[in-house]
């Protein structure tokens, strides 16, 4: 608990909760990631965001380079699911309303620099004090067979329900988590499945691509076997927050209030204006 105490020793925590986000809005919570990232490096404020996708893959920058992206795309969009490409590398992860992403957001500056791994296990910590318990231990190492399959992809018995990113802007670093919370699992992974063996042909499985077993990746819920709501969620780990120091507040009202200021709402357009860009290929 040494990090999340010392991550947490502060008066206040920022939140801002975005719940679920329809296809015309799916650029936002990317454009916000940079912004908050570098306001909280300015002003040495830890931040709590929270996000949803209403049904969506999200795809990196190496999934472009398939060699049939518009017959991987189309293959997504038969199976119910819109798509979007993301600022950042790395392979596509599914959005929908029965998965939760949650960005860690704090400082990074010069006199407390926060390695790669350090992040990592800040975020794993985090999701072990709200959810472990004995008879569930959750080990972060990479499930192979999983769809965008990390170092640290969170799993319970073998079994995937989280993987977690990094994007560090300046002096703030955003530590980032989608959570299977509930939903069908087995179609996300399925649909994941067939849009690496539409658009890779033959090359399904290599080049860093991964050979997706739907069968490695569970919710939550089921790895739990409880019943859990995203809302559930989101409840326990801000409980994490106030019981790791009683003093800490967590502040839903600043954010919304900063979004409206000049600087705020200069530094969103840029970052908007990007992610248009970004996504023409898909147009």
């Amino acid at each position: 608990m040494n990090n999340l105490e010392s991550l947490f020793q502060v008066d206040t925590v920022f939140l801002y909760d975005q719940q679920c986000l329809t296809k015309k809005d799916y650029f936002m919570p990317f454009a916000l990631t940079d912004v908050l990232t570098t306001f909280a490096g300015i002003n040495q404020q830890p931040i709590i965001h929270f996000w949803q996708l209403d049904q969506a893959m999200i795809l990196g920058m190496k999934d472009t380079r398939v060699s049939n992206l518009a017959k991987g795309v189309s293959t997504l969009k038969h199976a119910g699911y819109n798509t979007i490409i993301r600022n950042a590398g790395g392979l596509g992860v599914i959005a929908d309303k029965g998965i939760l992403n949650v960005s860690l957001i704090i400082p990074n500056t010069d006199a407390k620099k926060i390695s790669i791994d350090q992040g990592y296990t800040l975020m794993w910590e985090w999701i072990k004090h709200a959810f472990e318990d004995a008879a569930h231990p959750i080990d972060a190492y990479e499930i192979t067979e999983s769809y965008c399959p990390g170092t640290f992809d969170l799993s319970i018995d073998g079994k995937k329900f989280a993987g977690i990113a990094q994007r560090r802007v300046k002096d703030g670093i955003s530590i980032m988590i989608y959570l299977s919370v509930n939903g069908d699992q087995q179609k996300r992974g399925e649909s994941v499945r067939d849009f690496y063996q539409v658009s890779l042909g033959d090359d399904f499985g290599k080049n860093g691509y991964p050979p997706v077993d739907p069968t490695v990746m569970a919710n939550l819920e089921d790895l739990l076997h409880t019943r859990l709501s995203v809302d559930q969620v989101k409840k326990r780990l801000l409980d994490v927050v106030t019981q790791t120091n009683l003093e800490t507040i967590i502040d839903e009202q600043e954010i919304p209030t900063l979004l409206q200021t000049e600087w705020f709402m200069n530094e969103t357009n840029k970052q908007l204006e990007k992610m248009k860009q970004r996504n023409q290929m898909l147009e």
